[in-house]
């Protein structure tokens, strides 16, 4: 006689969990992972990490995943080593190797000099193994497909790039850089200007504004604390906003934003989070006339306190 399959009992979770993502799991796997534990209705990740790397992957649950957009354009902190003279498919440890070449002598002067041409507003060229979609599929799976992939050059930032040490072939970095840029596209092109090619062997994201380094939680802790201590562990929608543009709202402004009205204000043009009392209410856009309107309710405001 076969048993019954149990059935999950989902709940409303609201908050932001900073998870240490392990390496080998992708990003949507350890997401799901976490929603389980936490037994959560909705949740959702704020950019994705590869299977190779680990760190730091903020996790939204319920109402939070509203402002997973904002997360997701945030400047990261990545510490990486590149393995010289090893071209792989995917750019990393985990692909197939296309290409091998002799690492020629180098030291830290020749270094810093590349990473200088690789600092600032730069073009790169996306891993064809990547999340990125062409007619709405994503060339991992067109290039998993053994499909040729052919990848427009686009603009990144990088912030700063430090040289913490080197070997014979390899290099470990710390790079700071705005979104959209990919760490293994840099390795990449690293490689190239030094003449032997290279692949990311490692990589750890430390920190995603407006997140500092630390405060990020294991898989293995989370499966070791009582439900209690899970839940106790998500910070507030607000700690995902502090970073960005905002305009004061009295309780009763508020009020009036969240069912729909335009509000006017002395804020500067452009999109910015509204607050009142403390908290997120919602994110917005002020027009050229300063008229203030609502883009998406964060929470319900409360007028009478």
């Amino acid at each position: 006689m076969s048993r019954p399959r149990s059935t999950v009992a989902w709940r409303p979770v609201d908050g932001i969990l900073l998870l240490d993502k392990p390496t080998g799991l992708s990003s949507n796997q350890a997401l799901q992972r976490v929603k389980f534990l936490l037994r959560a209705e909705k949740a959702g990740h704020t950019g994705s990490l590869d299977p190779l790397a680990t760190g730091m992957l903020p996790l939204c649950f319920g109402a939070t995943t509203k402002v997973a957009g904002q997360l997701l354009g945030a400047s990261k902190c990545y510490e990486t080593v590149a393995r010289l003279g090893i071209e792989t498919d995917t750019l990393d440890a985990d692909g197939q190797v296309v290409a091998e070449s002799p690492v020629p002598g180098f030291d830290s002067a020749r270094i810093g000099q590349v990473l200088t041409e690789l600092t600032g507003d730069i073009t790169q060229v996306p891993p064809a193994f990547s999340a990125l979609k062409r007619d709405g599929v994503p060339l991992y799976r067109l290039a998993r497909a053994g499909k040729t992939v052919e990848v427009e050059a686009r603009r990144a930032r990088v912030e700063s790039i430090e040289l913490i040490g080197h070997g014979a072939n390899w290099i470990r970095l710390r790079i700071e850089c705005g979104a959209g840029t990919y760490v293994r596209s840099l390795v990449r092109d690293l490689g190239d200007t030094l003449g032997c090619g290279a692949h990311v062997a490692e990589l750890r994201r430390l920190w995603v504004q407006p997140f500092p380094a630390g405060g990020m939680h294991s898989l293995e802790q989370l499966e070791a604390l009582e439900e209690s201590a899970r839940l106790a562990l998500l910070l507030p929608v607000e700690a995902g906003l502090r970073h960005l543009p905002a305009v004061e709202l009295g309780e009763e402004v508020a009020a009036r934003l969240v069912n729909g009205q335009r509000i006017p204000s002395e804020a500067p043009e452009g999109e910015c989070i509204a607050w009142s009392c403390g908290q997120a209410v919602a994110r917005v856009r002020v027009d050229a006339q300063g008229l203030i309107h609502p883009l998406r309710i964060l929470r319900i405001a409360d007028p009478s306190g």
